[in-house]
């Protein structure tokens, strides 16, 4: 049971899906839905193999330290700052 619903309720739906819309209809429904998961699925496996390919044919980038002091200390300005301003009272 799914949620309460029985197998016989699925069915007599199914049945009134059927009525209205009627089989060819519900047939080229199911043949759209089936073809764009196709594509879908086509396209993502596509993609993949581009992302490999692009993945093996540029060398990774390396990361090097060793830039100078491109640093800035935040707490040795503001205590220059503060012995400049008490120089100043002085």
């Amino acid at each position: 049971m799914l949620g309460g619903i029985s197998i016989w309720q699925l069915l007599i739906v199914l049945g009134i899906i059927i009525l209205i819309f009627g089989t060819k209809k519900l047939r080229n429904v199911g043949t759209d839905l089936g073809g764009a998961v196709k594509g879908f699925k086509k396209a993502m496996h596509e993609e993949e193999k581009e992302g490999d390919k692009k993945d093996a044919d540029q060398p990774q980038a390396k990361v090097s330290h060793e830039e100078a002091g491109n640093t800035y200390d935040v707490q040795a300005e503001e205590k220059r700052a503060a012995a400049d301003r008490n120089e100043e009272r002085k």
